[in-house]
């Protein structure tokens, strides 16, 4: 569904690579949890595999279509979420999913009956025709997610979705996330939330400056701990251990 291999990116004028020998393969029907602190290279590496960043060396494959060379049919297949909502405000939301769908050449039948099944599920039926400037945050995200599945993509990536939304919301799409994988897709789900990922995915991967650090099968008994437990151990900083070892030395 999706392959990373060997993936390199670096910034202009920095002198590290922001992803680094990162490789990831996921299968159809699972949702994949991608951990990682602020700056761990979460989204250079979805920026890169979606086609917004292009990438120093390495291959990006979704649903064998290489990213590089058939960005076009790489796209088709995938649907994205970002992490900042970004969305033409002056569209209403009706008209925002449909030029959405426009651009995934989305069948009017099909459009309409998704369009209708979404709006409903994720009640924005009485504002999907008022501009979307005046949506709340999370009507807003809704809206994103909506124009994201649109055109049922193989490949569904979301960064950071739950952030700033209210229990409920984040029911609706953690729903939709299980609906989307029980039909074979797969779910690519980047976030800080350690407990919502050991509950909802399938495994998990942490990365720290830019290097993939571990994957985690959630299915296997005791590793919904062990995920915790690793996450603080990658992620921790030096002086983190330092005051670690002076706890213990003055509880001795």
């Amino acid at each position: 569904m999706l392959e990373i291999s060997h993936l390199y990116k670096k910034y202009l004028n920095s002198e590290r690579f922001s992803v680094e020998d990162l490789s990831l393969k996921l299968n159809p029907g699972e949702i994949f949890g991608f951990l990682g602190q602020n700056g761990a290279g979460k989204s250079t590496t979805i920026k890169c595999l979606t086609g917004i960043y292009p990438f120093n060396s390495g291959k990006i494959t979704i649903c064998g279509y290489d990213i590089a060379r058939d960005p076009i049919n790489a796209k088709l297949n995938m649907g994205y979420v970002p992490d900042n909502h970004s969305v033409y405000e002056k569209l209403t939301g009706r008209e925002y999913v449909n030029y959405t769908a426009d651009l995934y050449k989305v069948s009017k039948r099909d459009r309409n009956e998704r369009f209708d099944k979404y709006v409903s599920q994720f009640k924005l039926t009485k504002a999907v025709d008022t501009q979307i400037k005046s949506y709340s945050h999370g009507m807003k995200q809704k809206i994103c997610i909506i124009a994201a599945l649109i055109h049922n993509p193989k490949l569904w990536v979301l960064d950071e979705p739950m952030m700033g939304l209210d229990h409920q919301s984040m029911a609706e799409i953690l729903k939709r996330m299980d609906d989307h994988c029980a039909d074979g897709n797969t779910v690519f789900f980047s976030s800080h939330n350690l407990d919502l990922v050991a509950k909802i995915c399938d495994r998990a991967a942490i990365i720290k400056d830019g290097k993939l650090q571990d994957v985690i099968d959630l299915h296997v008994k005791g590793n919904k701990e062990t995920l915790e437990k690793r996450f603080v151990e990658i992620t921790a900083t030096e002086q983190d251990r330092i005051n670690d070892q002076t706890l213990l030395r003055r509880g001795q």
